[in-house]
């Protein structure tokens, strides 16, 4: 018998056989449920965290557990008495009995102390049928119920859909007892004091920007965002990178001959992979990125060159450079690295390239971004791992006589700013300076234009190899600015020794 015979056999469990069978329901918790409810009322607070109306297999029993609700929330009592007397006019019992079926919900009670049982249980039921419901959706899509999805979008929209049944239909959560929650900020308070430097997170290599930040801490989305030009990849990849050797050493330091577990992703949406990775070893080996490329290297530079890759190799970093990919498609991967690998910081490059998840179609651009960071908030918090979504500017930047980027330059979506805990913008003054380098014809005579050019020569000695991280947002601190050392040629940043020679700034 092949695979087709299989699928068409209903003895077999195939999807006739499926269909065949009655969708999962326990009309009996259901009875039990709403007597314990009708009975005593402080039975729903078993139940009202988790369950609603839509639950309940019977819709007439939805309807009774509605009503129920509804009085209980407007502080009146929901019993056999009361509720006859909203259903008496209503039609709604009638096809169970009419209102006297209220009085048989009373004697079908078992318990009150198992409300919170029976709730479970219908709660249970609820959600293996929304799975059922998924799979027919799931089986229809690829027998061509919507074409416009190809194979690829489906998997997407499948995995979306099954994330949002996790996540709204999850009955865990509620309060954490204070006691509980000062512990960990106890333990936090514990470990930023053990480790040098005070740094309570995830190091990213850059002295000032852990000392701003207190590192990179688990559920927090950090936005890094500036102008075409300004260093934005160079800066996360830096951040990445140095956030990959933290990992490796802590890893190592406890055993030499450990398997490193953990890692950072990056998802680099406008680079190819073997780009981003040519960058890292010209910051790395100190050979120009442009050169590599050209083959315009000597023997010394390529020796030292394959050098630095062979210690690179190891290093616990990531790349996906996978070209408008889904918020669905990048939760999967994080996730399938985190139980493969392990995953302790995302990096998207950058989010303005990225697409809602598969199947839904936002009315405009910014609702669309919306999205999107929600959903980059939600992945943080579900795994448990910070991640930095960089980002376009506006180009009213531009317009500006201080080009200092603002919260307000954000592009396409005051959500971005919103969903963010930190917002960073990277600035190099020394970008425009260049641009706006003095020309003999638009001075009247040359002692102005002599005037104006020492004086843009003096700005761009001031400026050289220097470029700031404007910190606007920190839920958890401070904000402010942190200047860094920045060299162009081989796109490399590194802390700024303001009190030693610059080339000791790294």
């Amino acid at each position: 018998m092949n695979a087709f015979d299989a699928i068409a056999e209903p003895a077999g469990g195939g999807l006739l056989g499926l269909s065949q069978r009655l969708p999962p329901s326990n009309v009996e918790a259901e009875q039990a449920l709403l007597g314990a409810l009708l009975a005593n009322n402080k039975a729903y607070e078993r139940v009202s965290e988790f369950l609603a109306d839509e639950h309940f297999a019977d819709p007439v029993h939805g309807r009774i557990y509605k009503a129920i609700q509804r009085r209980i929330e407007a502080g009146q009592l929901a019993d056999v008495v009361t509720l006859r007397a909203e259903f008496e006019h209503s039609g709604l019992l009638d096809e169970v009995g009419g209102p006297a079926y209220l009085a048989q919900l009373l004697t079908a009670m078992v318990g009150i102390i198992n409300a919170g049982e029976y709730g479970r249980v219908i709660f249970d039921c609820f959600l293996r049928r929304q799975l059922i419901d998924l799979g027919e959706v799931v089986v229809n899509r690829a027998f061509g119920a919507e074409p416009e999805l190809d194979g690829k979008m489906q998997l997407e929209a499948a995995e979306q859909a099954l994330f949002d049944l996790a996540t709204d239909g999850s009955s865990e959560g509620g309060f954490v007892s204070f006691e509980k929650a000062l512990t960990a900020a106890v333990e936090l308070a514990e470990h930023a004091f053990s480790t040098p430097g005070g740094v309570s997170g995830l190091s990213c290599g850059l002295r000032d920007v852990d000392s701003k930040l207190g590192g990179l801490h688990p559920s927090d989305l950090l936005i890094l965002a500036g102008r075409p030009a300004m260093g934005k990849t160079a800066l996360a990849v830096k951040m990445g990178f140095g956030a990959a050797k933290a990992i490796q050493r802590e890893a190592l330091d406890k055993d030499p001959n450990a398997v490193v577990r953990g890692g950072v992703a990056i998802f680099s949406l406008e680079m190819s992979a073997d780009q981003l990775a040519t960058r890292i070893l010209s910051e790395q080996s100190r050979v120009s990125g442009d050169r590599i490329r050209r083959g315009d290297i000597a023997q010394r530079d390529f020796d030292k060159f394959v050098e630095v890759s062979r210690e690179l190799a190891s290093m616990p970093l990531f790349i996906d450079d996978t070209p408008a990919i889904t918020i669905s498609a990048l939760r999967t991967r994080c996730r399938r690295l985190m139980r493969t690998k392990g995953l302790n910081l995302i990096i998207v490059d950058y989010l303005q390239l990225m697409r809602p998840a598969a199947g839904t179609r936002p009315e405009n651009r910014v609702q669309e971004i919306s999205q999107i960071t929600q959903g980059l908030k939600a992945i943080a918090k579900e795994l448990s791992v910070p991640v930095i979504a960089l980002s376009q500017l506006s180009r009213q930047v531009e317009q500006r006589e201080d080009k200092r980027p603002q919260l307000a330059d954000l592009r396409e979506s005051g959500s971005i700013e919103q969903d963010a805990d930190v917002v960073m913008f990277v600035y190099r003054d020394e970008y425009y300076l260049a641009q706006r380098m003095p020309k003999e014809l638009a001075f009247d005579n040359a002692e102005k234009f002599s005037e104006a050019s020492e004086k843009w020569q003096k700005d761009m000695e001031q400026a050289h190899n220097k470029a700031e991280l404007i910190i606007a947002k920190q839920r958890h601190g401070p904000t402010g600015t942190i200047r860094l050392f920045f060299e162009g040629e081989f796109t490399r940043f590194g802390d700024l020794d303001q009190t030693h020679d610059e080339q000791d700034a790294y």
